[in-house]
């Protein structure tokens, strides 16, 4: 981890190595430019076997690190790195409005998304919030400094396996945003009574969101339905914790 990292308060540039001092030398004697990186996650120990991939490219420097989605714009705004990567799964503001916030002020951002997550509804949201490339964190050691590179150079990265995900939903309906509401209030355990006095509709009204939802799904019953939710992404499991928690 880049020491001096501070994920409260006010935001600050992390401080360079004596390996990223010489980079930078480099580059004021004509050489070509590292590619400047930022790494947005809320789990240290990933960003620290980040730190140490980049730290050892000749071609790449890390100029800071996030841990919120709210930091990550900070962050974002101070170093304008060349590339970003991105968790999705983060308190305070998730990596998807991350996303949208930091290339609402820098279309231009080049952002690669780093998760555990192949739901195909993930998928399509980061890709529409304007991410260019998607990466599994169990690839990180093998994959990610090729896809750094790639992206820099202006290219799109997204694994076969997620690939084949979206194909293979393609031609189903999406559920409606309400639908998607109703679900997860499944998922934390509501019945349809609950749910309807949460959302201010008739009971009726509930089964029939659920009818809808085990339709469009494919599933069996409301646990198979919410099983398929958290795999395809309409569940995060960041928001289960948090609402079972509050």
């Amino acid at each position: 981890m880049i020491d001096g990292y501070r994920p409260q308060g006010e935001p600050k540039p992390a401080p360079r190595s004596e390996a990223l001092a010489g980079k930078q030398a480099k580059n004021v004697n004509g050489a070509e430019k590292p590619i400047r990186v930022l790494i947005v996650d809320d789990h240290p120990l990933l960003r620290e076997g980040i730190a140490a991939l980049i730290s050892a490219e000749p071609d790449m420097q890390l100029v800071a690190e996030a841990a919120t989605g709210r930091e990550a714009l900070a962050q974002f705004k101070l170093n304008r790195p060349d590339v970003t990567l991105m968790d999705l799964q983060m308190p305070d503001m998730g990596g998807i409005e991350a996303i949208i916030a930091i290339r609402g002020e820098f279309p231009n951002a080049r952002i690669i998304v780093l998760t555990t997550y192949t739901g195909d509804v993930q998928v399509l949201r980061a890709l529409k919030a304007g991410a260019r490339a998607y990466l599994l964190k169990g690839r990180v050691n093998a994959e990610l400094l090729e896809v750094i590179r790639a992206v820099h150079r202006g290219q799109k990265r997204i694994p076969p396996e997620i690939a084949a995900e979206l194909a293979d939903h393609a031609t189903e309906d999406d559920l409606s945003p309400r639908e998607i509401g109703v679900l997860r209030l499944i998922a934390t355990g509501n019945g349809n009574r609950e749910i309807a006095v949460q959302l201010c509709i008739t009971e009726e009204t509930v089964k029939n969101h659920v009818t809808h939802i085990l339709a469009k799904l494919g599933a069996n019953d409301r646990t198979h339905a919410v099983t398929i939710g958290i795999k395809r992404g309409y569940i995060e499991l960041w928001n289960r914790k948090s609402e079972s928690a509050s």
